[in-house]
């Protein structure tokens, strides 16, 4: 179905939030929106949700297997309005973020869907999940510029740290069980990348409930909700494999001319499996198996 606002949808939406998991897709542009929403549905996500331009089109097998929200992504703060006010409407429901030409994995993805690893988390007393941004990009920018190629997809194989996440007040002590992690197009690139744009953290999975808001940096008031583990043992966590920085900074004039290949000595191809990432320690099992 077809909704042309969110208002709209939040009206007459209802019965597209009753049942969980659900995902919402932001579609920024044009680039794999049909891929996207396929690979999604085919995790088993019991409606996936495209907040999405109203003069983009989309294949008719999708317009079948998604919810569409006519919305526009250009205003500030875009995704934390519609994710809020979907929190308000869907509660108890788990919930799921990420925009276009972002692709989710977690452990065992290919023969577990996702209501059983959600499902596993629940009992574990958990309300959200971690996962890391995975920045994925094309070997080859002259043949591919926008440097989008799901065939010739490479990642970045090390790389990655954390810092202790602290306190935004005086004496600024670390947070508990909380951390800021980097890595990517975004740290070999930080100099195109805004300081506040760096982190590759993001709180994608998450339980909504009353009063529960996202904020800009993609956690949550509930500080809980952006931990990554619970006090007792480690959890899963997961990882979005994403083009949009790769994307951005192709498109982005300042750093579209400097910037002629995104491979180094540490990239690979992409394999499209989650055992890729379990063997690089990017997604993790916790207790699970």
């Amino acid at each position: 179905m077809q909704y042309r606002s969110l208002d709209h949808f939040i009206a007459d939406g209802k019965q597209a939030l009753a049942k969980g998991p659900i995902a919402m897709v932001f579609v920024e542009d044009d680039v794999e929106i049909d891929t996207t929403l396929r690979h999604h549905q085919q995790l088993g996500f019991a409606k996936v949700i495209a907040f999405m331009p109203a003069e983009f089109d989309l294949p008719r097998d999708v317009q079948e297997i998604v919810e569409r929200v006519d919305y526009n992504m250009v205003e500030d703060g875009a995704m934390e309005i519609a994710v809020n006010r979907v929190i308000e409407a869907a509660t108890d429901q788990w919930l799921y973020i990420c925009y276009n030409a972002e692709y989710l994995f977690y452990p065992f993805c290919e023969t577990r869907n996702i209501v059983e690893v959600l499902g596993f988390h629940t009992e574990e007393r958990r309300s959200a999940m971690l996962s890391y941004v995975v920045d994925l990009y094309a070997d080859d920018l002259s043949v591919t510029p926008d440097a989008v190629s799901l065939d010739y997809a490479h990642m970045d194989r090390s790389g990655y740290y954390a810092l202790a996440r602290k306190d935004a007040e005086p004496p600024h002590h670390p947070k508990e069980r909380q951390l800021d992690f980097f890595g990517g197009l975004r740290w070999r690139f930080e100099e195109h990348v805004p300081a506040a744009r760096r982190k590759i953290d993001r709180i994608s999975l998450f339980r909504a409930k009353p009063g529960l808001r996202i904020r800009e940096d993609h956690t949550f008031n509930d500080e809980e909700y952006n931990t990554y583990s619970c006090p007792w043992h480690h959890n899963i966590t997961a990882a979005i494999c994403s083009f949009r920085t790769a994307k951005a900074l192709k498109k982005n004039p300042g750093s579209k001319f400097d910037i002629h290949t995104f491979k180094w000595h540490n990239s690979a191809p992409f394999e499209w499996h989650s055992r890729q990432l379990l063997d690089l320690g990017l997604i993790e099992p916790g207790q699970w198996f």
